[in-house]
């Protein structure tokens, strides 16, 4: 199947592509430019780097590949793929970030890496200082690309683009979510792109996911999420709930933790050391469950994930396609349990009859999990 990654594609115990793989992977081996649209845990990042590695010229000494990400944290994510995949290989990469020590990374550049996965005004930053040599690069992928066309980037993803060679440049643009001005402007930048959009419904309604319900009162959630974790058989369980506001985040926590329940919170409110902490022990499996905001946790892999709990209804099918695919991520079972008012019931019922899926209504008798007979 593949030559440099075909080890690392049987030890990871892979069987087939991935139905975004399938029809990614060989646009990019041949070159062509694609604009990606696949649902969160469908395996974007291997899409394209697989053929990133694939194509890499070991021997040459300068970058030939350029992975922007508009977050720290997704930029980490990346490289550590990319690493696992391309070292066995020789491929080199290494991350070029924000709020990063520059003596350090000007050190990592003098390495020679063939990949630099990295934020886009750092990477500008030492294109401009003449530190990251762009002539030779190949590939730019932009991984969530509908944040990196925002106005605060745009002009600095433009700069990149130019500063490579337009004759060999291969350009590549992948989203969970792809609204059509994305698209139009990541046309305006590449020759002839491929379009792959795989059906988010489509993937949610073939996972392997239960989606659940629960009916209370508003005033009720936070104490019931306690109940729901608690639970004997939520033990080894890894939930991950989503709430709307901050401040909502923020009560929650203080609430729970009140109760002798640490979680950990994730919010935009937090600071790079605060977010580190709270992602380490939820991803150890040190503390059962992590609340967030939808921002919070965007383009974030978080491994593992059991349970999915909307403590605030999700306010579209998107919003519900993409916090649910954060569980049964790669054919992995998981479980979708929306805490809902009878007002909101209607809402969560709305959504999976546009999706096509079961939705099952649960209550908890003492201390276990049982169909709710009142529907």
């Amino acid at each position: 199947m593949f030559v440099r990654t075909k080890g690392s594609w049987e030890e990871a115990g892979f069987g087939n592509r991935t139905a975004v793989q399938d029809q990614v992977i060989p646009q990019m081996l041949e070159g062509r430019d694609v604009i990606v649209e696949s649902p969160t845990g469908t395996g974007k990042t291997l899409a394209y780097a697989i053929p990133v590695i694939e194509k890499m010229d070991v021997k040459k000494k300068l970058p030939q590949a350029l992975v922007l990400a508009p977050s720290k944290e997704l930029s980490m994510q990346i490289l550590d793929v990319i690493q696992s995949w391309g070292t066995p290989s020789g491929v080199r990469a290494t991350s070029i970030i924000g709020g990063a020590n520059p003596k350090r990374q000007l050190e990592k550049l003098k390495k020679q890496p063939h990949v630099v996965v990295g934020t886009p005004g750092r990477i500008l930053e030492l294109i401009k200082q003449k530190k990251l040599k762009t002539h030779e690069m190949k590939t730019i992928i932009l991984d969530e690309a509908d944040q990196l066309l925002l106005p605060e980037h745009k002009g600095s993803i433009s700069d990149i683009i130019k500063s490579t060679l337009a004759d060999q440049r291969q350009l590549a643009m992948f989203s969970a979510t792809l609204p059509k001005e994305t698209e139009v402007q990541g046309r305006e930048m590449m020759k002839n792109p491929e379009l792959v959009r795989i059906d988010r419904t489509e993937f949610v309604a073939e996972g392997n996911v239960k989606h659940q319900y629960m009916v209370c009162e508003a005033r009720e959630k936070i104490d019931l999420i306690r109940k729901v974790v608690r639970m004997s058989s939520m033990k080894s369980e890894k939930s991950l709930a989503f709430m709307r506001e901050v401040r909502d985040v923020l009560i929650a926590t203080e609430k729970l933790n009140f109760k002798n329940m640490e979680i950990a919170p994730l919010h935009s409110d937090l600071n790079k050391e605060e977010r580190a902490a709270s992602m380490r022990k939820f991803r150890k499996g040190e503390l059962p469950l992590m609340l967030s905001t939808d921002v919070a946790t965007r383009g974030l892999d978080i491994k593992d994930v059991t349970y999915v709990i909307h403590m605030d209804v999700a306010e579209d099918l998107d919003q519900y396609i993409h916090r649910s695919g954060r569980t049964g991520r790669a054919g992995k079972s998981g479980t979708v349990l929306s805490l809902v008012t009878p007002y909101e019931e209607k809402q969560v019922k709305r959504f999976a009859k546009q999706l096509g899926i079961e939705l099952e209504p649960v209550t908890i008798y003492r201390g276990e999990w049982q169909l709710d007979k009142k529907e």
